[in-house]
């Protein structure tokens, strides 16, 4: 990803924090928030300190048979002092980064999951439980992984 340099976080984002971008061929939505209650920005009443910005990317690609797999991916950028916290240009960036691993993470892991998976049926039918000649299969299990 391509950091803005014009923009205090890198991306433009629009005045809820978010944003759109394509990356690696996936639509990933951007969010950047602060994690308070208020809704103006200022220090904790108690600790004098404000809160975190947060910024959160996350994308899902459906596949076949109603399959989706998702990543996402999270920064918090602190705060320094009792001082607000600065735009970090690269947490959008980084964000991003994490949400595409952990992509190729849960990828992997699905891949291996159904390279595991056995059916016990004999593929005979439509997997509605169903023989072919229509009559239900009370028979058929599937063996735990």
């Amino acid at each position: 990803m391509d950091i803005d340099t014009t923009q205090p976080w890198g991306l433009a984002i629009d005045f809820a924090g978010r944003a759109t971008i394509t990356e690696a061929g996936h639509t990933v939505y951007v969010n950047v928030s602060d994690s308070s209650y208020n809704s103006v920005i200022a220090p904790d009443s108690v600790t004098g300190i404000y809160s975190p910005v947060t910024v959160t990317a996350q994308f899902t690609e459906s596949g076949t048979n109603s399959s989706a797999l998702r990543g996402s991916g999270r920064v918090s950028v602190m705060p320094v002092g009792t001082a607000p916290v600065i735009p970090d240009q690269t947490a959008i960036q980084r964000a991003v980064a994490a949400a595409l691993a952990d992509f190729v993470d849960s990828t992997a892991a699905y891949t291996a999951l159904c390279t595991k998976w056995t059916p016990t049926d004999d593929g005979s039918g439509d997997g509605d439980g169903s023989g072919d000649d229509g009559t239900t299969d009370s028979t058929s299990t599937t063996t735990p992984v």
